[in-house]
């Protein structure tokens, strides 16, 4: 490093010994570390307990759809009601899991491992006597807000939290699928819940023979494991998709009357003026390209 630049290790300081070891494989870290970030097009952490949990979530809104479609809406005699409640209960799911999916595969907003060399250094044209924060675990320079993960094991740009439900950070680049995640979760429960509660009360008038194609206890049994998972789920959703929106509408500012602080920050998730494609999760989606050359792996992500 020149005289005019400090490099400031957040984890431990660093040594003159590891710099020599830094600047003898700077030339192969560092374009080794830019070619592997540009070669990735898809990101997946093998992590056991996050994909556990994350099949787990799957597992959930399927058995929900499957209780919802046969054994509260088909039995129906009413095909209005039938038709209106399966296909926008069935499109809510639909969002719900293309939502969880972009947050899961979707980079987070990795700052490239091994950045912090010499010639890296040289090229942002550092003013003399600036400080520069380095992370001693991934060996990068970290942005403003950035957080090393040690699941991910990378530092995240404007990291939230490493959530298991979605096997993956919520960082800069998937807030905005994750959000949306929440948000079509906790309408699916509170969809699910005003079902059960209708049937319920339908059952209560006739006999139960006649309103489910299943006998009396399965269809109890299915209700109440179908009320049990909606209302925890929404609760856990509602919290969380509150304390998203108010994260990210005061990010930008911290008085309350900042309203266009509060649109800006909105406009920095989701992008743009307010439109539909706010809610959709799949603006923006490109296929993963394929690379020639089969990139190595590292670290906790690999491609494909």
């Amino acid at each position: 490093m020149s005289s005019g630049h400090r490099l400031r290790d957040q984890q431990r300081p660093l040594l003159e010994e590891e710099r020599k070891q830094e600047e003898e494989k700077e030339e192969e870290g560092g374009e080794e570390g830019s070619s592997e970030s540009d070669a990735r097009t898809l990101w997946f952490i093998p992590d056991c307990c996050g994909v556990v949990c994350a099949s787990f979530t799957w597992l959930l809104v399927l058995f929900a759809n499957f209780v919802v479609t046969f054994v509260l809406l088909l039995p129906s005699k009413s095909f209005f009601h039938a038709v209106l409640h399966g296909v926008s209960f069935n499109s809510v799911a639909g969002l719900a899991l293309a939502s969880h999916l972009r947050t899961m595969l979707t980079d987070p907003g990795a700052v490239p491992r091994g950045n912090a060399t010499r010639q890296h250094m040289a090229s942002l044209q550092l003013k003399p006597g600036q400080v520069v924060s380095k992370c001693s675990k991934c060996c990068s320079i970290k942005p403003h807000r950035a957080h090393h993960c040690s699941i991910c094991q990378r530092c995240i740009r404007r990291m939230d939290h490493h959530c298991p439900w979605v096997n993956n950070c919520v960082g800069e680049k998937n807030q905005r699928f994750f959000v949306l995640f929440t948000m079509y979760i906790s309408i699916m429960s509170g969809h699910a819940l005003a079902l059960c509660g209708y049937h319920f009360i339908s059952c209560i008038r006739v006999q139960w023979t006649e309103c489910s194609d299943f006998s009396p206890p399965v269809t109890i049994l299915l209700m109440i494991f179908l009320c049990m998972e909606s209302l925890l789920f929404l609760t856990f959703t509602a919290v969380m998709f509150s304390t998203q929106l108010h994260s990210i509408c005061n990010y930008n500012t911290g008085s309350r009357g900042d309203v266009g602080g509060r649109w800006a920050g909105l406009r920095s998730v989701f992008g743009g003026p307010p439109s539909l494609l706010w809610i959709s999760p799949f603006a923006g989606l490109k296929l993963p390209s394929f690379p020639r050359k089969r990139p190595r792996r590292g670290g906790a992500e690999f491609s494909v």
